[in-house]
């Protein structure tokens, strides 16, 4: 098994790429987003080790750019960065693991062989209901071929509801998955961001993508509509 590890302090990337052959894996080391990038793409790997402050490039530069590129080696984030805020952001990103420094290297190799033993399989980087895309990795939402900004929660909201095409989502549903964990609003706050949605992504194109479910909550059209 074939692993890059890119990380900028070369001591520490040193003493994982020696641990890891010892423990049968080739690898092979970078030390700035950029050259870890490149060899990313351009190489084969079978997993990635990535820290997250990187010279150059960020980690989350590199990972954005990697699954953009449509690598799909699993990543495993390696960072000094603990926060739950920054470990979201990397997992929504496309990493498949987070293990913050100091670390148990015996923790480190079970998670790393984990990864290897789920593979790579192949996943789509856009949801798509018809002509509507929206990228999660760079961000972005299309439809007919013309982008559509949207705010953080307009984003969040119509990522929840194209990761569960046809089915019926309440307002409780939406809730929990979009607004904060403690949330004790009001929630008619779900109704009026569906509207911001339904003004950006429908009333221009003339389609009704979300529909409103009565009593129950709201269906997005998995086919377009």
């Amino acid at each position: 098994m074939r692993v890059l590890v890119i990380e900028d302090e070369r001591g520490l990337a040193a003493a994982i790429a020696d641990g890891l052959a010892e423990e049968g894996f080739v690898t092979d080391a970078s030390y700035d987003g950029v050259d870890g990038l490149w060899r990313a793409v351009h190489e084969p790997y079978d997993a990635i080790v990535l820290d997250l402050m990187l010279p150059g490039l960020s980690g989350y530069e590199v990972l954005k750019r990697l699954r953009a590129a449509r690598v799909w080696a699993p990543v495993l984030i390696l960072t000094a960065k603990d926060g739950e805020y920054d470990e979201a952001d990397a997992l929504d990103l496309g990493a498949d693991d987070y293990l913050s420094k100091p670390f148990s290297y015996v923790v480190l190799v079970a998670h790393l062989r984990a990864l290897l033993r789920r593979g790579a399989p192949a996943r789509p980087a856009v949801l798509a209901a018809g002509d509507l895309a929206l990228d999660p990795a760079r961000r972005r939402c299309h439809r007919a071929g013309r982008e559509i900004p949207l705010t953080a929660r307009e984003f969040t909201l119509l990522e929840f509801l194209l990761r569960h095409p046809d089915e019926v989502v309440s307002k409780t549903d939406i809730l929990d998955h979009v607004w904060e964990e403690n949330f004790d609003g009001d929630t008619n706050v779900v109704e009026v961001y569906v509207g911001y949605l339904r003004r950006k992504i429908d009333a221009p194109f003339g389609r009704r993508t979300i529909e409103t479910v009565r009593g129950a909550g709201y269906r997005l059209h998995g086919a377009g509509r």
